[in-house]
């Protein structure tokens, strides 16, 4: 049994496979041919951050693929009533076959995880969202072919997305250039943990015109990511300077994308022009989440298919 807890928790070969597979699904799903291979299964989301994406995807994703969801929030389970996290991971996959969890600590979830008889997904959490980075280099690949030897601009925050960049970055053979503002850097010990990264998977620049310098891709957040909503005043002044705008955007390579994991907010990380322009793939990037999920939960029940 495998869990999907951070993106280093599968290898290349593993990535190769799972991106043939989402292709391979997103066709049939096109081509409004049924592929339902998870009959009789259900997956249950948990959700301690709330969410329009994830909900979506994994929810009309299980649906498509022949399963049944079970939806629970800490308001109405007892995981909103203190019962231990161990407790709640020893029932809940007794009675389905897969568990997705969107929460705070990374912690939280690799407790469920060492507790649980069936797979659990991260949906996200403050420190890592392996799905959405998939979804990325999936899209990445629709538009552009292969993202080896590519280079990502990461532009904003050192979150949960620039953390499981630079993992993706190590893994599959391409750079990312970041640029954060002083104080929100990425944390190499936390993105890496014990793990030393291969040299050269990214590098770090202080202006973020520098790092759009020659990207294939340019990706960025929101400044203030859920549950730090305390310091959003403080983090709008911090990083006045990291909006995507026009200008970093014509120095990366002409035919460079921009992507943006979604929810955006228009004029603080990315200009109208960026997001709304003809170099923006963030439909099919939010679509794709969908698509890459659905293979990932195939390969998590089912294996590798022949």
């Amino acid at each position: 049994m495998k869990h999907y807890l951070q993106f280093n928790d599968f290898n290349a070969d593993e990535y190769a496979y799972l991106l043939e597979r989402a292709a391979f699904i997103k066709k049939k799903f096109k081509a409004y041919e049924k592929y339902q291979p998870l009959t009789d299964r259900t997956l249950a989301m948990i959700f301690e951050k709330a969410s329009t994406r994830t909900r979506v995807s994994f929810e009309a994703g299980m649906y498509q693929m022949g399963g049944s969801v079970v939806h629970l929030t800490t308001g109405d389970s007892q995981l909103g009533r203190a019962e231990p996290i161990e407790d709640s991971a020893r029932v809940i996959s007794r009675m389905t076959d897969l568990v997705m969890i969107r929460t705070f600590e990374q912690t939280k979830i690799e407790r469920f995880a060492q507790y649980s008889r069936v797979p659990v997904i991260n949906g996200l959490t403050n420190e890592f969202h392996p799905c959405q980075i998939l979804a990325d280099i999936f899209t990445f690949i629709e538009h552009r072919g292969s993202i080896a030897g590519k280079v990502v601009a990461w532009v904003g925050d050192g979150n949960n997305m620039a953390n499981t960049w630079l993992q993706a970055a190590d893994l599959l053979g391409f750079t990312v250039h970041v640029s954060t503002p002083g104080g929100y850097e990425v944390d190499e010990k936390l993105a890496f943990g014990a793990r030393t990264p291969r040299a050269g998977c990214y590098q770090v620049f202080a202006n973020p015109l520098d790092a759009c310098r020659g990207a294939d891709l340019v990706t960025t957040d929101v400044w203030t990511s859920m549950g730090y909503e305390a310091e959003n005043e403080k983090r709008k002044k911090a990083f006045a300077d990291w909006c995507v705008d026009e200008a970093m955007m014509a120095v990366a390579k002409p035919e460079a994308l921009f992507m943006h994991c979604l929810p955006a907010h228009r004029g603080e990380e990315v200009q109208a022009e960026v997001i709304d322009g003809p170099q923006s793939v963030v439909w099919d990037e939010a679509e794709n989440r969908m698509h890459v999920q659905k293979a990932l939960m195939e390969y998590l029940l089912l294996g590798r298919i022949a």
